[in-house]
């Protein structure tokens, strides 16, 4: 029997499993190289840990690992129900507020290397995290995509540590009573642009749609739904969306330096997001709050006909 061990968390309502121990040895070198062995060899693994019967559509999984970087307080492979992710904004403050409930950081400034760069976080004293995120920026504008069903919908392209496809377009109000009608047309959207050939730089997939408009509470902030790899709508604001979001407001001349961003996810809870300027696009910082929710083992019995998870696809 396979034994795991893992801290499970819930930022602004988005679950995060940290796992501490168990898991196999991924062998030494960078942390991208790393997460190609993980995706080769142990994607079985990916599966147990974050879908069904243990996991769920929503559950992203962060794979604690020893940092190259000695200025690291962690390594860190974030994963979830169909495959990996480079990063992951509301997983970072996840694991951060997973790291200081065990012990091993306090308040103050540190680093995490994740396998596309290193982020800095900020443990406030309150609890609250800040994310120094890796560089975002808007590859594209205006772009547009014919959907079946829907029509010509028209957005962005932009980084934020994974692809975005971001839009106004919105088939019905930004409400959590209607967080079916916009699963279906996000994930629509997904597949006509996996359909249309259009992608983030150097081919890199398009694997989040987020729409973004003025929030329906009257508060004047802008409230966001973003569609996950895997067909989950993110519970949260979304950190590297939030992100994204902030690189194509600056290149729209929206938003200045060091101005705050109050972004809002579907369930209502909220990021706040501002940024330095960047070479190419923008460094941002977006601050949240994560809650620890359980620490478990997870068995694995060899008998088991749904051991490895129940795996599906987008």
């Amino acid at each position: 029997m396979d034994r795991i061990s893992v801290i499970d968390s819930h930022t602004a309502g988005e679950p995060t499993r940290v796992v501490l121990s168990g898991f196999p040895d991924l062998g030494a070198g960078s942390l991208a190289e790393r997460r190609a062995r993980f995706r080769a060899g142990f994607d079985h693994w990916r599966s147990a840990i974050a879908c069904e019967p243990r996991g769920s559509d929503t559950m992203v999984g962060a794979l604690l690992q020893e940092p190259v970087d000695p200025d690291c307080c962690a390594g860190v492979i974030f994963f979830n129900n169909v495959g990996f992710l480079g990063m992951c904004g509301h997983g970072t403050i996840g694991l951060t507020r997973t790291l200081a409930h065990l012990g091993r950081i306090g308040p103050g400034r540190h680093r995490i290397e994740t396998p596309v760069g290193v982020v800095g976080v900020e443990l406030h004293g309150d609890g609250r995290v800040t994310i120094d995120n890796v560089e975002s920026y808007r590859a594209a504008a205006a772009v547009e995509v014919e959907v079946p069903g829907y029509g010509k919908v028209v957005g962005d392209v932009a980084w934020g540590g994974n692809w975005f496809f971001i839009t106004e377009h919105s088939p019905a109000p930004l409400d959590f009573g209607y967080r079916e009608e916009l699963s279906r047309y996000t994930v629509a959207v997904l597949r006509a642009l996996h359909a249309a050939g259009i992608t983030g730089d150097d081919g890199g997939a398009i694997d989040h749609v987020e729409i973004s408009r003025e929030a329906p509470d009257g508060s004047g902030q802008s409230r966001n739904f973003v569609m996950c790899p895997g067909g989950a709508y993110d519970r949260s604001p979304c950190g590297t969306g939030t992100s994204a979001k902030l690189a194509c407001l600056a290149a729209d001349g929206k938003l200045g330096e060091g101005e705050t961003w109050v972004q809002q996810g579907i369930l209502g809870s909220v990021f706040e997001g501002t940024y330095r300027a960047g070479g190419r696009g923008v460094l941002p910082r977006i601050t949240g709050r994560a809650w620890i929710t359980g620490r478990a083992e997870i068995l694995i019995e060899a008998d088991d006909p749904f051991a490895w998870g129940i795996r599906g696809t987008l």
